[in-house]
């Protein structure tokens, strides 16, 4: 299995949550395989979480389907499901400088105060998959999207 996986129990649900270890950009082969154990035929019932560079830090957006606003971990996942059709929790890490200075944004370490907002952002996406969990994604993002930025 490509990923770090643990099962537990949401809102009554088994859900596995998982941690590809392939390299982002072929994270894609660690979904499907996930979603091949589990028989997830549904992809509105896989729910990614991922950096967004066109989000500033401390922001937490969901999002069904759609584009993949040229992340390359979302295509390859969107190549291995046949289908955008998956759920998304996005993290703002705020634009780098240039286009060609993206890679080295997202993998530099950030200053402190962005640190601690991204820290935040990952207690409110897990919150977030909770929500999406327990009450579907239109309600979580009601939730989600209404916490103040």
């Amino acid at each position: 299995m490509p990923a770090r996986v643990g099962v537990s129990t949401v809102a009554g649900k088994r859900v596995a949550l998982a941690v590809p270890t392939t390299y982002m950009n072929e994270s894609g082969l660690a979904v499907r395989a996930l979603a091949n154990r589990f028989g997830v035929t549904d992809p509105a019932a896989v729910v990614i979480v991922h950096d967004e560079l066109d989000l500033p830090p401390g922001t937490v957006r969901l999002k069904a389907g759609g584009g993949l606003a040229g992340h390359n971990g979302l295509r390859s996942i969107a190549d291995h499901l046949h289908t955008n059709d998956f759920l998304r929790v996005r993290i703002g890490v705020g634009k780098p400088p240039s286009a060609a200075q993206g890679a080295a944004h997202v993998l530099k370490r950030p200053p402190r105060v962005v640190r601690e907002l991204l820290a935040t952002s990952v207690e409110i996406a897990a919150d977030a998959v909770e929500h999406i969990t327990a009450d579907g994604i239109d309600a979580a993002m009601a939730w989600c999207h209404s916490l103040p930025t």
